[in-house]
């Protein structure tokens, strides 16, 4: 196995167990895992690759757990930039309409290389809409590519809006057909094994586009194969007026109805949970992914992230699609985080006497990556010891992001100041950005490939 060195890093931030901070480490790979971490003079001076780290802060890689990627493809685009949630899914469910197999397989590899140039190093995915030959395949295929972590959540959508649902009829699935196909790809693509590239989760998209019957046949799937269980919960206003007039319970007591809570689920927003549902969730350990920018974009409001985590809630960061972002940088994600949790508590009740300390950089960096570990079901993942996957972001200390901030605290200042870019993104031992350049393909034939066809897909719903 091949060997390499990260050597002399300024600043190394492990949020191992003990929360270490170290100054002037190494740290030694070997294949696929970390094999040392300590003070630079303790460990090897070289290696088959040395990444030469002085002046650099290292973290571990940043785990995304909520992204809908074709979306990208949608972006910025006009008729929906100024509307709320089912608004802005009822203008666009025409245009996705369009999306072929070439559209999802290039708007894969442009979101997952914007998150590997933010540093993030393992990404899910929520693809829950399957026209004209789309497979969740090609989105894995994708991955394998660029070379990412991936979380390939199988969504779906089975109630159509003659039904009552939400999207037109003409973009959902049959019941039957959804759960074969599902079980196709975990048989095909999910790894369980420490360090796997590929996991399969099962999906269905939300209480506003699924039955019930799908929901409780996708849990006991999921369970039978041991995989995870993702969904929509809880998103705004609207979502909680749905539930209530179809299902006449809160979303999270539909999904206990249905089986939807426990350790090995996680629901993407969960805006509006209230202190019953924060209960349920903790008591469950059932995940969260945070998604600020998606949230504020769409107005639905602000998540009381840190009532969740006081409570005992698992809570991960997510971008989100990238129509309701619109980008997928995962430090700024982490920014926003941090900003909007203070915001939230500044907008609660007269007489709350928190600050802005109940939510810090380093909380918000835990988020983002031991949270997000935790809450995607990865042990192997999320902070950098011993034996942990090889996953890491180095970010230039030297740079104009972080003039006057890196030099009294390197670790908060890579969310208190501007957002900047990776360095060096490594990803199961592999270099796959490199001096803030992508290593494994070339962006500039990307990018143009990638807006020919979002232009395609935007005349054809005209």
């Amino acid at each position: 196995m091949g060997t390499l060195l990260i050597r002399n890093a300024q600043c190394v931030a492990t949020f191992d167990d003990q929360r270490s901070e170290l100054r002037d480490a190494s740290i030694l790979i070997r294949g696929h895992v970390i094999e040392a971490i300590g003070p630079a003079a303790n460990l090897p001076q070289d290696a088959d690759e040395v990444i030469d780290a002085g002046g650099h802060l290292v973290v571990p890689g940043l785990v995304n757990t909520h992204h809908h990627m074709y979306q990208s493809l949608t972006r910025a685009i006009p008729g929906v930039q100024d509307a709320e949630l089912f608004s802005w899914l009822r203008g666009l469910y025409p245009i996705w309409a369009g999306l072929t197999p070439e559209m999802v397989q290039v708007s894969t590899q442009l979101a997952m290389a914007e998150l590997l140039l933010s540093g993030c190093t393992t990404s899910s995915d929520h693809l829950y809409i399957y026209p004209n030959g789309v497979r969740l395949d090609d989105s894995i295929e994708a991955a394998q590519a660029i070379g990412m972590r991936f979380v390939a959540s199988r969504g779906s959508m089975s109630v159509g809006a003659s039904q009552g649902g939400l999207p037109p009829d003409r973009v959902v699935e049959r019941e039957d057909a959804i759960l074969k196909d599902t079980q196709r790809l975990i048989e095909t693509w999910h790894d369980a094994s420490h360090g796997a590239m590929v996991n399969v989760a099962v999906a269905p998209c939300s209480p506003f586009s699924v039955s019930r019957d799908l929901m409780r046949e996708s849990a006991l799937l999921a369970r039978s194969f041991g995989v995870r269980l993702h969904t929509h919960l809880a998103e705004n206003d609207h979502d909680i007026a749905y539930s209530r007039e179809k299902f006449n319970c809160t979303p999270a007591e539909y999904a206990q109805d249905l089986g939807w809570l426990g350790h090995d689920v996680w629901h993407a927003h969960c805006v509006k949970l209230d202190e019953a549902g924060i209960g349920l969730f903790a008591k469950t350990r059932t995940g969260v992914a945070h998604c600020p920018c998606s949230n504020m974009r769409l107005a639905s409001g602000i998540a009381p992230i840190r009532r969740m985590l006081d409570a005992g809630v698992p809570v991960g960061l997510g971008v989100d699609g990238s129509a309701s972002n619109d980008g997928a940088h995962m430090v700024n994600e982490a920014r926003q985080a941090l900003l909007l949790a203070r915001v939230g508590r500044a907008l609660e009740p007269f007489g709350c006497d928190h600050g802005p300390a109940e939510m810090t950089a380093r909380n918000a960096l835990e988020i983002a990556t031991r949270g997000g570990a935790q809450v995607l079901g990865r042990s192997d993942i999320g902070h950098l010891a011993p034996g942990m996957c090889a996953d890491i972001a180095l970010f230039d200390l030297r740079t104009l992001n972080f003039a006057g901030g890196a030099v009294h605290d390197p670790v908060a200042s890579l969310l208190l100041c501007a957002s900047p870019n990776a360095a060096y993104t490594v990803v199961n031992g592999r270099v796959v950005v490199r001096e803030g350049r992508l290593a494994t393909l070339e962006l500039g034939p990307l990018v143009e490939r990638h807006n020919r066809l979002a232009l395609q897909l935007a005349q054809a719903a005209r």
